[in-house]
């Protein structure tokens, strides 16, 4: 496939995107549907941010969160399509005959897919304090369109958070013990547990919401 002919964010319909996803081949693949998640949370956020009239001493915050929320939905599609480029090269990687050249194949590709996803993580985690501003600042007819954007950016988050994990783990394909991986990658080792904290940060956000936004669920 060439690159003209790959399927990007940038250059593919919804349609097409999605299809090349439902296919299995990986590429693009959990990963870069992380990406898309965000952008979703971005454009969501952009969306509210734009709906809402602003005190006077707000206007100034909501003028940066609007921005901010642009700027990201154009990043997270650009690293959605940088992703799905590292898949294909763990595919490859795995592909190779066993042995030293196929070992150390994993290991770079295991930790830049694990970069990658933590990359994506950290700018999701630096998401959630902007939609909890809309939470509680936004356009309230607009609440529902919040824990939308809850559910991407968790979904994002959740996708990031697994991915590091995985990818650290598969070190151990090329002989490294997780203790091992652990002391090699500190940073992204660390990057997991922050993911997870993230996770917890806005399942509370959306649970303070909820019953603004489903006012019908008894539960």
């Amino acid at each position: 496939m060439t690159e003209r002919d790959a399927v990007t964010t940038q250059r593919s319909t919804v349609q097409e995107w999605t299809r090349a996803l439902a296919e299995s081949k990986g590429s693009p693949g959990g990963g870069a549907g992380t990406g898309v998640m965000l952008a979703i949370a971005a454009s969501l956020a952009s969306m509210l941010a734009g709906y809402t009239e602003p005190k006077e001493h707000q206007r100034g915050d909501l003028a940066a969160l609007h921005a901010r929320a642009l700027s990201l939905r154009e990043e997270a599609l650009r690293l959605a399509d940088g992703d799905a480029a590292a898949s294909e090269a763990f595919g490859a990687a795995f592909r190779l005959d066993r042995g030293r050249e196929r070992d150390e194949a994993i290991h770079r590709a295991s930790v830049d897919a694990a970069k990658a996803s933590a990359l994506l993580g950290e700018r999701a985690v630096a998401a959630i304090d902007d939609l909890g501003w809309l939470a509680s600042h936004g356009n309230p007819a607009l609440i529902a369109d919040v824990v939308v954007g809850f559910g991407a950016l968790r979904a994002a988050v959740a996708g990031a958070r697994t991915n590091v994990s995985f990818d650290l783990a598969t070190l151990r394909s090329a002989g490294a013990t997780l203790q091992e991986v652990e002391e090699q990658h500190p940073a992204l080792w660390a990057a997991v547990q922050q993911l997870t904290a993230a996770l917890e940060r806005i399942d509370h956000l959306t649970a303070s919401v909820d019953h603004r936004a489903a006012p019908t669920d008894a539960a």
